[in-house]
Formats: structure tokens, C-alpha cells, sequence
């Protein structure tokens, strides 16, 4: 198995597969491959536990469905590119050297890696309107390629030393890390401070991998562009209706 990294801002993760070679991806993340190359799709491979092991990575927010590409008969290309700006990290795992990523950083990898939930803690949702915050674990024998978005901050944390990290710019870290999640300290900061009320607790020793370009602050940037129900009110109402659902729109 031969595999290359091409690109810069939106990389492309290339394979030439040899014959009855395999790798594995959640199902959608395929984006070109050869005619030697046969799918499979299944849920074998989305993570231990059997039947209760696929329902509780789904409930966390996982994918029921992994995808088997294999090369037949003669070798083949299969190739997954990111789909934000960012990079491809690939890992070794192994027993003892597994890793915590977050719930959007699992790419593709060989065989015998094993995805389950590793972490799921609710942010207080309908409260403090956090949608809960969720780790895969992948575990197993093999490489992993994870895509992590934005740039990339790396840190080794030494034992006992510990960094506080908005939740959303936690790509990935060696399972030897501690983590938890904590609030913001001082009420003031939480009610004001518009950084949100809960920070990850990262402990070394270790490896962290930081993203610069949480997906959720993405969609939050980019919410404001959208189309809206007072562009529709415009064209169905006539311009006075539109000023004035405007108007009530921004006033939310």
C-alpha cells in the first residue's frame, strides 16, 4: 500500500491499493477511485461492542455505516479530500498507543482500526444552548488518517501539565492525556465573556494536535449570509412587507 499527501489549503489523501489490499472510511467520504476498487458497505467496522457498540457511536453522533474499499484482481487508486480548509494528520495505533479525536476527525485507515465513542458529556443544552461535546477513540493495530481543520497547533504536554482549550479547537491527542471538561472561572466571564462557560482540560503526558477552525464557529461566521425568511417575505409580500420582517428579524 502506497499512499501521498497532495495539496495545501483543501489536501487530497491518495492511496494505490494492491490487489486484496483494503481501507476503511465512515460511508461519504469517498472522492474518486479506480475501476479495480469494489465497496462494501457494512458495520463491522464502526467500532467493538457489537450490535450495542454501533448503536452507542451513532448515538453519540458517529455514522452507522463504514465503507470497505479493496483492490481486485489488480492494483487501484482510491483517494478522500477534506471538506473544510485544513490538514491530514495520519497516526500509528496501536495496544497502549491509541488516540482521542474529535467527533468530525476520523478520515480513513487500514483494517484493523477500530472506531468507538470515547467520550460524551452534554454542555448543557437548553440551558447554556451547548449541543454536548463528543471524542471517537480508535484503537487497534494500524494507521489512521485524521483531517483536522484550519491549521494546526502541536504540543507535547509534559506530566501534570495541563491547557485549557476551547472545546471546539480539540483535533485530537494521545490517549495517555487527561480530559476533562471544566467551566470558565468567574461568573462574570461566563455571562460576559463570549467565549462560551466550558473549557477542555488537557493533562499531560502527551501529544495534543489543536485546529484552529472549529466547525462550529465556521457555521456560526458564515450563518449571518444565509438567506433568510425576510428575503422570501420580499418576493411573496412586496418591499414594505420585506423592510418590515427585516426589521422584526433583527430584532430576535
Amino acid at each position: 500500500m502506497q499512499s501521498r499527501i497532495t495539496g495545501t489549503t483543501m489536501p487530497v489523501l491518495e492511496f494505490v491499493l494492491e490487489p486484496n489490499e483494503s481501507i476503511i472510511s465512515e460511508a461519504g467520504e469517498l472522492s474518486w477511485m479506480g475501476s479495480s476498487i469494489q465497496m462494501t458497505t457494512h458495520t463491522q467496522f464502526a467500532g467493538g461492542g457489537g450490535l450495542f457498540g454501533v448503536l452507542k457511536r451513532v448515538a453519540g453522533g458517529g455514522s452507522i455505516f463504514m465503507t470497505e474499499y479493496r483492490a481486485y484482481g489488480a492494483a487501484g487508486e482510491v483517494a478522500f479530500a477534506t471538506k473544510l480548509p485544513g490538514h491530514i494528520v495520519p497516526v500509528e495505533v496501536s495496544p497502549g498507543h491509541e488516540f482521542m479525536i474529535h467527533r468530525h476527525g476520523f478520515l480513513c485507515a487500514t483494517p484493523q482500526i477500530q472506531i468507538a465513542v470515547g467520550f460524551q458529556q452534554s454542555l448543557g443544552a437548553g440551558i447554556f444552548g451547548g449541543d454536548g461535546f463528543l471524542l471517537q477513540r480508535l484503537s487497534g493495530q494500524g494507521t489512521a488518517w485524521l483531517e483536522l481543520s484550519g491549521e494546526l497547533v502541536v504540543r507535547d504536554l509534559q506530566p501534570g501539565e495541563t491547557l485549557r482549550v476551547h472545546p471546539g479547537h480539540v483535533g485530537a491527542f494521545q490517549s495517555s492525556v487527561s480530559f476533562q471538561i471544566t467551566t470558565v472561572p468567574g461568573i462574570k466571564n461566563m455571562i460576559f465573556g463570549g467565549d462560551g462557560i466550558f473549557l477542555a482540560a488537557l493533562t499531560g503526558p502527551g501529544r495534543i494536535w489543536l485546529q484552529t477552525l472549529p466547525i462550529a464557529r465556521l457555521a456560526h461566521a458564515i450563518e449571518r449570509y444565509l438567506p433568510r425568511e425576510a428575503s422570501r417575505q420580499t418576493v411573496e409580500g412586496g418591499v414594505v412587507g420585506g423592510i418590515v420582517g427585516s426589521i422584526l428579524d433583527g430584532m430576535k
